[in-house]
């Protein structure tokens, strides 16, 4: 079978936007690109995946049980919701990490879709190649979830006009790209997909 190219939307939540418990500057200026990638990718029946944190409200990746970030993204709150504005099909796979309390999961490839299944086994079982990766933040769950991508022997794309990154240091965002770069990543605008993504069926 051959294999065709997936949208992989990294963790666009409410509470990673501005107003939310752990916002990314200007993390909802992505959202319409988001859904310009997401209309392309559906005209052409491609696959579309959406990864949420979906945190326990005990867990060792918040502050208050010795992590590094304060509560976001908990089970079955508003925060956890992904962005109003964000226009996921019906058909869209959600996978979900996060949920063991003793693992921090910024990777899309440690979630899990609602039957148990991982992501690299769902990509697989879809005949995915390409993988085109956008979402939140550039320098935390895009970085690793693209990695990982790479290490799995998947090419990876990044859009690079929609994602968005939390820079607690100045310059985090660019040096994370500059390692997707390293590990095989290639960029492109959101504007150019329609011209490298497979013609309508």
């Amino acid at each position: 079978m051959e294999k065709r190219p997936a949208l992989l939307i990294v963790d666009l939540q409410n509470d990673f936007c501005p107003g939310g418990a752990l916002p990314v500057p200007e993390g909802d200026r992505i959202v319409p690109r988001v859904n310009q990638a997401i209309r392309l990718f559906e005209r052409r029946g491609l696959p579309i995946l959406a990864s949420r944190d979906w945190h326990p409200r005990e867990t060792r990746h918040f502050k208050e049980f010795g992590g590094a970030w304060p509560p976001h993204c908990v089970q079955g709150t508003k925060g956890a919701r992904f962005h109003p504005g964000l226009r996921l099909p019906k058909r869209t796979v959600v996978v979900s990490k996060g949920m063991d309390p003793d693992e921090d999961s910024y990777s899309a490839f440690q979630a899990v879709t609602s039957k148990g299944r991982d992501l690299e086994s769902t990509l697989r079982e879809m005949g995915v190649g390409d993988l085109f990766i956008c979402g939140l933040a550039t320098d935390y769950c895009v970085r690793a979830t693209s990695i990982d991508a790479s290490k799995r022997g998947f090419p990876v794309r990044v859009l690079r006009d929609a994602v968005r990154g939390v820079d607690l240091k100045p310059g985090d965002s660019e040096g994370a790209l500059g390692e997707l770069k390293a590990v095989g990543a290639t960029f492109v605008e959101t504007r150019r997909l329609a011209k490298v993504l497979p013609p309508p069926p």
